[in-house]
């Protein structure tokens, strides 16, 4: 393995657009070129690809596709985290492991393991922009062809699961993201929601796009379901309450589970701590410990 760091990538802010097929060809917005085009199986060795989905942004489902690699790395497993929410790449934050180099090896890119034994890797376009604050103002074709990089040029090595951080909607990104993936294995969902009406709406319209593109769905979280005082540990409905089961219910596909609103998890989000670790007496642990176990379940028949 090379030990040379990744060159930062230059402002966005000038992309033209067009179709491209590697980072040589973004001109001016230039990210690290792979030392070597890899071999057609950095993938291979991924047992599970699970996609976290929602129709609507806001929903949580960076804190989700974060909070369930924790548990799951708890649980045993190998995990790697792809963040293709490319204009607002959070994931690295909530791991602490901003300002990471991306290095390079023979097979492409080494993602970036966030514990010491290397039992969470992560890649995110957070790791190749010049500073936090830069902007990623790129049209479809440049997007596609950045998550297609990440697929074919990342070397995951051997991992249990593979947690897809996605952007809200059923746009561009999401279709690169299926169709790149696809060649790997069957894909699963977890598609996440918060209590209320309207995003509920917005979520059944997420299930449309993974009946439309073979998607199984493993199953819908909900979450922000009700906040649980600190002093008193009194639930208050804040967005209502159950409407992630209804739809699981109405859609016949397994809920998973309902995460509250929880100070500390937001802290621990805030700080880049192991929430599954450090909070064990927070109310959203057992909520998230159950969602992760019951993945585990799942998954493997599902995705069978």
């Amino acid at each position: 393995m090379s030990g040379g760091r990744a060159a930062p990538a230059q402002h966005t802010s000038t992309c033209e657009d067009g179709p491209v097929s590697h980072w040589d060809q973004l001109g001016p917005c230039s990210l690290p070129v792979p030392v070597a085009h890899p071999e057609p199986g950095n993938l291979a060795g991924v047992r599970h690809i699970l996609l976290v989905l929602s129709g609507k942004g806001g929903v949580g489902k960076s804190t989700i596709s974060t909070e369930l690699a924790l548990a799951l790395r708890h649980a045993g497993k190998k995990v790697g985290i792809l963040d293709v929410d490319l204009c607002g790449p959070s994931i690295p934050r909530m791991l602490r492991a901003q300002g990471r180099a991306v290095h390079q090896c023979d097979s492409g890119w080494v993602p970036v393991f966030v514990d010491q034994e290397q039992s969470i890797s992560l890649m995110s376009v957070g790791f190749l922009l010049e500073s936090p604050d830069e902007a990623v103002v790129w049209r479809g074709p440049k997007k596609n062809a950045l998550i297609k990089q990440f697929v074919s040029d990342v070397a995951w090595g051997q991992l249990d699961y593979l947690v897809v951080d996605t952007p809200p909607g059923t746009s561009d990104e999401h279709m690169a993201a299926v169709e790149a993936l696809r060649p790997y294995g069957p894909l699963g969902a977890l598609v996440v929601t918060t209590p209320q009406a309207v995003s509920v709406g917005d979520v059944r319209r997420e299930l449309t796009f993974c009946r439309k593109t073979g998607l199984q769905v493993v199953g819908i979280v909900e979450n922000m379901s009700g906040f649980v005082c600190p002093h008193c540990t009194e639930c208050t409905n804040v967005f209502s309450r159950g409407g992630g089961a209804e739809l699981a219910r109405l859609t016949g596909v397994p809920f998973l589970g309902s995460v509250p609103l929880d100070p500390e998890l937001t802290r621990s989000l805030e700080e880049g701590r192991d929430f599954i670790r450090d909070f064990p007496q927070s109310p959203a642990f057992p909520a998230l410990s159950s969602i992760a176990q019951k993945v585990l379940s799942e998954a493997p028949a599902r995705l069978s």
